[in-house]
């Protein structure tokens, strides 16, 4: 729960800057592997993410540009990064002119349910950050270098002389 605007945005920066590490480290040929009928694609995956951003905070009233969770996932890895990167710049600049630290305990009609707006930052990014876990495991199966996020990542261990801890 953001009880302060620049709370959320120190956070959703260090967040942001993570999320693109890691789409920068799909290509192309990636984003359509498919290992189980139950686990999404990286593509489908990135794009999520992407899509969730206008999805869940225009619900609130901003006007958050970007592509819907159902539009069709790019062909391109560049593409998908852009347009995060793009939907992530709309989502400050909106909370940032629209949004105060005292209305973030203003409730809105989020899925059926009252949420706070400083609720509904925190939920969008654990959102993003439970998602963009997922996709680093997909990352591995397709037989793709995962960039450290929190620490570092298997290679980095490797590249740093140590071995990597099980």
């Amino acid at each position: 729960m953001y009880y302060k605007i620049q709370d959320f945005l120190n956070d959703w920066k260090n967040e942001s800057e993570a999320t693109l590490k890691i789409f920068n480290s799909l290509n192309d040929g990636s984003l359509n592997k498919k290992f189980h009928e139950s686990i999404r694609t990286p593509g489908r995956l990135a794009w999520h993410i992407t899509g969730a951003i206008s999805e869940m905070m225009n619900r609130t009233g901003l006007n958050i540009k970007g592509p819907t969770e159902n539009s069709e996932v790019p062909s391109s890895a560049s593409a998908i990064y852009e347009e995060y990167k793009k939907s992530s710049e709309s989502l400050v600049n909106a909370v940032i002119k629209n949004w105060k630290d005292g209305n973030l305990l203003q409730k809105i009609n989020m899925y059926g349910e009252e949420w706070e707006k400083g609720k509904i930052l925190s939920v969008l990014m654990v959102h993003q950050i439970h998602h963009r876990a997922q996709l680093t495991i997909v990352m591995r199966l397709a037989g793709l270098k995962v960039p450290g996020i929190y620490g570092p990542a298997r290679e980095e261990w490797a590249a740093m002389g140590m071995q990597a801890q099980e």
